[in-house]
């Protein structure tokens, strides 16, 4: 019954957008044969990547179903392919060490995305008629931008967590050539010492890659800075969508927002139109 139902509200879907049940359809064909051949080849851990793929691409359908939160299909076609990018791409099959911008490119999008949701979360507060206030755009922005970078720091603790307590390497290392510290002052002054790198000895083996490891300090200082670039570039955008709300087109794209009641009164006598036809 419940396999019945999501097949006619996809076609449905199919009907009103055919681009985002295109990237709907492709993706989760993609995901599967993913699924299939690590299975084949007993890559368990990237059979759990895969089938958490699968239900996060279900998030969309069970916040318009459940929460009556409608996303638009330009957010909703960004969102699974972002997942998809993080998850197969980039964990699957490298993207992360094979292209060196991989991973900046999704915290680029994730800054943007996150000060996307922040912003309407707001909005839709502003412009409730229950709530007494009334907050400037400028202030919304503020907050949107506010949320996405605390959405990228608390992940960036997630990425910290894991390599502490599971010995992953989420957090990138990187070579660097120079070091700079007061530990190398000889006078013991507070006063960094600029140190190149030549050589390096781990373990009694000799070391030749030209500098010494930085575990993870440069990738999450990249990190927060490329989310800050998304969060600014969504947060001036959504500043002119709410002080020019009549001529926001681009902005609008990228904001969910809440049915209204007439949409979910609409949508519950259809429901039972079809369950009453099916009976």
């Amino acid at each position: 019954m419940w396999l019945l139902e999501h097949l006619r509200d996809f076609w449905e879907e199919v009907r009103e957008n055919r681009i985002k049940a295109f990237v709907y359809v492709s993706l989760r064909i993609l995901v599967v044969l993913v699924l299939v051949a690590e299975i084949f080849n007993r890559n368990y851990n990237n059979v759990f990547l895969c089938v958490l793929t699968l239900i996060l691409f279900m998030i969309p359908n069970f916040l318009n179903k459940r929460m009556n939160i409608v996303l638009p299909g330009t957010l909703e076609i960004i969102i699974l392919l972002f997942i998809f990018g993080a998850e197969i791409l980039g964990e699957i099959n490298e993207y992360y060490l094979i292209f060196d911008r991989w991973d900046d490119m999704l915290h680029t999008i994730n800054g943007f995305l996150c000060a996307a949701i922040g912003f309407s979360m707001i909005d839709i507060l502003n412009r409730n008629e229950k709530v007494t206030f009334s907050l400037s755009p400028i202030f919304v922005a503020l907050v949107a931008f506010c949320f996405s970078m605390t959405v990228g720091v608390v992940w960036e603790f997630f990425e910290f967590g894991m390599d502490m307590f599971f010995q992953t390497d989420m957090q990138k290392d990187s070579i660097q050539t120079v070091i700079s510290s007061v530990i190398f002052n000889p006078e013991g002054k507070n006063v960094a010492v600029v140190m190149p790198i030549d050589s390096m000895v781990v373990n009694g083996v000799s070391w030749h890659y030209g500098g010494y490891i930085d575990i993870g300090l440069y990738d999450t200082m990249n990190d927060l800075f490329v989310n800050f670039i998304g969060a600014v570039t969504f947060s001036i955008l959504g500043y002119f969508y709410i002080k020019n709300r009549s001529k926001g087109k681009f902005a609008k794209r990228f904001m969910p927002r809440r049915k209204t009641a007439a949409e979910i009164l609409e949508e519950r006598e259809h429901y039972e139109n079809k369950h009453h036809h099916d009976l």
